[in-house]
């Protein structure tokens, strides 16, 4: 089948989320400018550039983690897992400005090193951010959408010492969750390696992942 977004899809379902899968789930942490925590889950997520380390998460509206993360120019990703679903799919909720979304989900904040937004304590990794770029984005005919996109620089960064297996981060292990479409999620629990043509005998000690 072919056909244009904007005519419809035909279909009882819109396939672009399930054809874009699986995505990392960007599981923001912020505080607001009265210092109040957020928590929520973004599936339009992923990392841009490696170095220095950028990521991105896109808002389909002017949300809480959005807002937050423009006014105070900081964010905080935390890696969600297989066994922290429940509470990833709590904070995902409709919570009113203002709430905090790691006492209803259960999830105890741990301090960051660099950025005011907490951490979740039970994430096997995050990543502290400061925002270097926010936009509304805009359809092919210049129209504004009901869309921001934030890009926050990574400047700090927390591991799990048990989720680190002979100088790697195991993310095997550590079983992140992906979002696929509809009401779909995997999770990663085995991965395989294939070198580049590039790579030669493989990677050398230190050498970074390109």
């Amino acid at each position: 089948m072919f056909y244009e977004p904007r005519n419809g899809h035909g279909l009882p379902h819109d396939p672009f989320k399930a054809i874009l899968a699986p995505r990392p789930i960007g599981w923001i942490s912020t505080v607001d400018r009265d210092g109040r925590p957020n928590l929520a889950p973004y599936s339009f997520f992923n990392a841009v550039h490696s170095n220095p380390p950028m990521l991105m998460f896109t808002s389909e509206s002017m949300k809480h983690s959005a807002a937050n993360a423009i006014a105070t120019g900081e964010f905080v990703f935390n890696l969600s897992t297989r066994p922290l679903f429940d509470a990833m799919n709590i904070s995902s909720g409709d919570h009113p400005a203002g709430a905090n979304e790691f006492e209803a989900a259960g999830l105890a904040m741990a301090p960051s090193k660099l950025v005011q937004a907490p951490r979740v304590a039970a994430s096997p990794a995050s990543l502290e951010c400061r925002v270097v770029s926010s936009n509304q984005l805009q359809d092919v005919d210049g129209k504004p959408l009901q869309g921001w996109i934030i890009i926050g620089q990574v400047v700090g960064v927390h591991i799990s010492e048990d989720y680190i297996r002979d100088g790697r981060f195991d993310t095997a292990a550590a079983q992140p969750l992906a979002r696929c479409g509809y009401r779909d999620y995997a999770t990663v629990t085995e991965l395989f390696e294939a070198l580049r043509p590039t790579d030669g005998g493989g990677f050398a000690p230190g050498q970074k992942d390109r």
